[in-house]
Order: structure tokens, then C-alpha cells, then sequence
């Protein structure tokens, strides 16, 4: 790698292999410009490229809320707004240890000095589950932490996404972990102050839109001036004051983003991690992801539309619930209470501590989805049959199918299949039963 800034394109001498500094020159072009091992770069300006692509791969991330319900692409965009204790730090840890980028770039922006610790002592003791080898060895850490000086909180972001865009440039997929952005927007706000600056809203610099458009803007996938394929991920966490999503921050962000993880304090309360809320939340890459879906898992955008419509209807439900009980729901509707249920604790909920659960392949994501969706439909069809509620809400192989995700690895497909069959057989039983009743 030279600096895109030279005009040469041809080498008029190079000193070949050995031991050098960064600052050795190691070689000059047909300009008599020198070449080092170091490059130095504008941080607040975007490093060039040849072309822009589309994001039409997905970010696997091995979580899967995001991976299924809200994905993000390589070269995309995406927020994590929540309140303090709802697990924005602690999601985007996940997201940076199994996620399949090619390098992390992990930025500690006015945050507590403690997680960037937790980062430096447990990131090198976790195996990269592609590679075998320390999720360490491709990381990068900017520790800009509450204590620091103020000016190198508000340039830590745009160090950040330049080192992003240098190891792009290589052809490589680079995801950066912003947390927060809204620190940083303080650090902006504290020395547009100290230079006398006219505030705008809540105390913010009237130019906050920008700087925001000019962080997540240089996202993107692209081919770099070498013709090499490679992108930039921005995943930022958002800390608003109360958790009110109406702030400055989380407003204009909402403007620039194009994935939306919102946390759910609820959600949080109830120890439900990751607590990112199905009805806030939102991806506009699932059409622009649908067709590398179809290559890898045909089920994933029918499975996806059903599972979020289900959730969608027993949120509807609940309202309902709270007022009269669910005794008085007809049991069609007790039974999309029953599987929504199911597909928060057996899916939407994920252990990071847990050696089985904390990274999922996604073959075993949709296998799961498909088999809880596949019982909610035969179910209701034994329903509509005349079966009462308990004969398909108790069936055994329910709770087996809520531990799936702790029980079985990822390469044990066999034995989640296994599970279906099973499933298959007393759904089989209980549709034989009424089938022969209803013939009486």
C-alpha cells in the first residue's frame, strides 16, 4: 500500500526486504517522490476510491434478532439506541467477536474506562470461530475514555473510520463499533462552546447534522484505487438522556442510518438480551440482502415476514390481554400468544456466556425459526380442527425446540432435525385424533 496522494505509478528504485522503521524510506517513483511504510492522512477527509457498489451482502453476525429479523450489509449502516443499562456496549461486543468482518476498529468515545478494560482482558482469550485464532489479532482499539481530554474524544470518531478506510483500501470488510456517538456529540457541543459558537438545539452546534452525515457517509462498499473489493460497517451505539429517542442525537442519526437496533428497557429489565424491541426496530437492507438469502437459505425472507407478523399481532393481543385477561381469547389467539412466547425465549433471546448459544450459524437460526413457525401452523389448522389448546400448547417436543439453541451446537444440525421429527409425530398424533372425531 502507497498513499493514494502520489502521482507515480512506477517504482525508480526500492530497496528490497529488511528491517525498517516506519519513517525509512524505502523506495521512489519515476518523481523522485519517497516511499515509506507509514502514511499520513487528513482524518476528517474521506480516503478516495474508484467505485461505489451496492450492499447486497449481509454482516453475519452469528445474533439472531439481527441476522434474521434486522440485517445489516457489509458496507452499511445502523444504530443502537438505548438508556443506560440496556445493553448497547454489551451487544456491540457481540457483534464485534463473531461478526464475519475481516477487522474490527472498536472506538471508546467518552465511555467508561472499565469497558475498554473488559475489551484489552477478555477479547484476546476468544477464538475467532472462522479462523481458529484470537479475535485479538484483528482488532483495533481507540481509547478515548470520559477522562480524557476533550478535543480527542470529538476527533476519535474520524481516526476511527480513516483506519477503517486505510484497510479497506487493502480489500478487506472492516465493521467499526462507535460507542457512543453520543459522546462524542457532547465532546462537539462542550468545544463549540469553549469557541463561543451559537448553540442550537438542547445546547448542540448547529452544524451536528453534518458531522453526523460526515461520520456514517463514509460507510460503503467499494472498489479501491488497486481494483480490490472491500467496505466499511458503522455500527454506533446512540446513549440518549432517559432513553428519550426524541433527542438531537438519536434524531438526526435516524437521518443517516439505515438499520435501526432499538433497545427495549423492558426488555432490559427483564434480562432479556439482546433487548433490541421487534417493534421499534427496523432494517432497510432486507430487500437488498433478499437475493444473497436465496443463494444460502430460501426460507429466510417467508420465515422472516411470518415470525415479525406474529409478533406484530400478539403485541396487538397484549393490549387486549391487560384489560380483560387472556381467558377470554378465542384459543386461535391464545395460540399465537403461546408461540410468541416461544420465539422470544427459544430465538429472539440470546445467552453471550453460554459456549453453545453465544455465536449461531444460520443454518441453525432458520432451522429454528422454521420449526417453530411450521408448529404454529399445524396447530392452528388442529384448532380450527376442534383440538383444545392444552392438547397442542403441552406437547413435549415444545420445550425441546425453546432449548435447541442452548442444547445443541451448530454443526448438530442432525439432532435439530431430529427434534422436528419428533415434533412431526405427536403434531401427527393429535391431527389423527380430531380428524377421526370430527369424521364421527
Amino acid at each position: 500500500m502507497i498513499s493514494p496522494l502520489l502521482r507515480g505509478r512506477t517504482l525508480k528504485t526500492f530497496k528490497g526486504s529488511g528491517d525498517y522503521t516506519v519513517d525509512d524510506v524505502i523506495g521512489t517513483t519515476e518523481f523522485d517522490e519517497e516511499i515509506q511504510l507509514a502514511q499520513y492522512w487528513p482524518v476528517r477527509k474521506p480516503r478516495p476510491y474508484a467505485q461505489k457498489l451496492g450492499v447486497t451482502e449481509p454482516l453475519i453476525t452469528g445474533q439472531r434478532v439481527i441476522d434474521v429479523f434486522f440485517p445489516l450489509s457489509k458496507g452499511g449502516t445502523a444504530a443502537i439506541p438505548g438508556g443506560f443499562g440496556t445493553g448497547k456496549t454489551m451487544t456491540q461486543h457481540a457483534v464485534a467477536k463473531w461478526c464475519d468482518a475481516d477487522l474490527i476498529v472498536y472506538i471508546g468515545c467518552g465511555e467508561r474506562g472499565n469497558e475498554m478494560t473488559e475489551v484489552l482482558t477478555e477479547f484476546p482469550e476468544l477464538i475467532d470461530p472462522r479462523t481458529g485464532r484470537s479475535i485479538m489479532e484483528r482488532t483495533i482499539l481507540i481509547a478515548n475514555t470520559s477522562n480524557m481530554p476533550v478535543a480527542a474524544r470529538e476527533v476519535s470518531l474520524y481516526s476511527g473510520i480513516t483506519l477503517a478506510e486505510y484497510f479497506r483500501d487493502m480489500g478487506m470488510h472492516v465493521a467499526i463499533m462507535a460507542d457512543s456517538t453520543s459522546r462524542w456529540a457532547e465532546a462537539l457541543r462542550e468545544l463549540s462552546g469553549r469557541m463561543e459558537e451559537m448553540p442550537a438545539e438542547e445546547g448542540f452546534p448547529a452544524y451536528l447534522p453534518t458531522r453526523l452525515a460526515s461520520f456514517y457517509e463514509r460507510a460503503g462498499r467499494v472498489i479501491s484505487l488497486e481494483g480490490q473489493e472491500g467496505s466499511v460497517s458503522v455500527i454506533g451505539a446512540v446513549s440518549p438522556p432517559g432513553g428519550d429517542f426524541s433527542e438531537p442525537v438519536t434524531q438526526h442519526t435516524k437521518r443517516f442510518i439505515r438499520c435501526f437496533w432499538a433497545l427495549d428497557r423492558e426488555l432490559a429489565n427483564a434480562r432479556h438480551y439482546p433487548a433490541i424491541g421487534w417493534i421499534d426496530s427496523y432494517s432497510e437492507y432486507a430487500d437488498e440482502v433478499r437475493d444473497w438469502w436465496e443463494v444460502h437459505n430460501p426460507l429466510w425472507g417467508t420465515l422472516r415476514l411470518e415470525a415479525l407478523n406474529l409478533l406484530k399481532n400478539e403485541n396487538r393481543l397484549q393490549q387486549i390481554v391487560r384489560l380483560i385477561g387472556p381467558d377470554a381469547l378465542p384459543d386461535s389467539e391464545r395460540l399465537v400468544l403461546r408461540v410468541a412466547e416461544m420465539i422470544k425465549n427459544g430465538f429472539l433471546q440470546q445467552n453471550a456466556f453460554d459456549d453453545v448459544d453465544k455465536y449461531c450459524s444460520i443454518e441453525k437460526q432458520i432451522a429454528i425459526l422454521e420449526l417453530m413457525m411450521s408448529y404454529y401452523k399445524r396447530a392452528l389448522a388442529c384448532i380450527k380442527a376442534g383440538a383444545p389448546l392444552m392438547n397442542v400448547s403441552n406437547l413435549p417436543a415444545c420445550d425441546e425446540i425453546v432449548r435447541i439453541k442452548m442444547v445443541y451446537k451448530n454443526e448438530e444440525m442432525d439432532k435439530i432435525l431430529e427434534v422436528g421429527s419428533r415434533l412431526d409425530v405427536q403434531l401427527s398424533e393429535v391431527e389423527r385424533a380430531f380428524s377421526v372425531n370430527r369424521a364421527q
